[in-house]
């Protein structure tokens, strides 16, 4: 049993494909395959289950991913601090995240950061949902997923930068672009835009929609705050969105976004494993993101 075998047990239990995993690593699905076997060789049980859209883990596999996920996060990030000893200043700091994440939260903190240390390496990975930056985060030793937060997740801490109230974006000559909030009754019956399938936001609107006794139509999905605002704007629709500083301006000029005070707000910000154990590479980056936050959004 190797760390290799058990990096690839974990993947293949996150994705529940062993092809995806087999793209993911640029080889083949047998390769993918002989990992999972040498485990269940040794361990004495079988692992996966096949099921006609991929394989999901047994009992006896999903003791074993959780106890490997966790372990192999500490392992990487103790390799990742020797590295660092090693080299000194050098390395790199490894986010993973939302595709429209860099351009509203981070652009002026990675300009930031890249002059103050022009010999460390960024890399950024894309996530399509808070639980995917949680599984990468346990698995493969990454340094910081900036997420959406949610309800607590076991063996991970989530830190909260920014607060974000929603909004009601249309275009500017839709019948509701002329008033200055929205209440619950405007949304009765609304053509909306949906927002990603599994994100954290699509799930807490879809929440306080079914609280609230609110129905509205959906015939248009994105993948992305960014696509819902500009199909809004075009006028397909209407989305309720967190309001980020990025859409004001000449940018949009159809695009009218209108406060929903009503709606709980949503925080976005960091997850890590352990805060006291984050690579000092890693917690300078996420407070420089964090300070250039505080500056953005308090003038936008």
């Amino acid at each position: 049993m190797t760390l290799d075998d058990l990096r690839v047990f974990v993947a293949v239990c996150r994705t529940g494909s062993l092809s995806a995993v087999a793209r993911d690593l640029s080889c083949t699905q047998s390769a993918v395959s002989q990992h999972i076997r040498r485990l269940e060789r040794e361990t004495g049980i079988a692992l996966l289950e096949r099921h006609p859209r991929g394989v999901i883990p047994t009992p006896a596999g999903q003791l074993l991913h959780g106890a490997a996920a966790d372990g192999l996060g500490d392992i990487d990030h103790a390799l990742r601090r020797l590295r660092d000893l090693v080299h000194g200043e050098a390395g790199s700091v490894r986010i993973t995240t939302g595709a429209t994440t860099v351009r509203h939260f981070m652009s002026g903190a990675v300009v930031a950061f890249r002059r103050r240390h022009p010999e460390v390496s960024l890399e950024f990975r894309t996530a399509h949902s808070s639980r995917d930056c949680f599984d990468a985060l346990l698995a493969r030793g990454l340094d910081l997923p900036w997420i959406t937060l949610g309800e607590p997740v076991r063996g991970i801490e989530q830190r909260p930068v920014v607060e974000l109230p929603w909004v009601l974006a249309t275009s500017a000559d839709d019948p509701l672009a002329a008033k200055d909030r929205v209440d619950l009754a405007d949304l009765a019956g609304i053509r909306l835009i949906g927002l990603p399938e599994n994100a954290t936001s699509r799930s807490r609107l879809d929440t306080w929609f079914a609280a609230s006794g609110i129905e509205p139509t959906s015939d248009t999905s994105v993948a992305d705050w960014d696509t819902a605002i500009m199909l809004a704007e075009l006028g397909l629709g209407h989305a309720v969105v967190p309001a980020l500083p990025g859409w004001h301006g000449p940018a949009h000029p159809r695009l009218r976004l209108i406060p929903l005070p009503g709606l709980p707000t949503l925080w976005t910000g960091w997850a890590v494993r352990r805060w006291d154990a984050l690579p000092p590479l890693a917690r300078t980056f996420a407070d420089t993101v964090e300070e250039s936050c505080g500056e953005v959004f308090r003038s936008g």
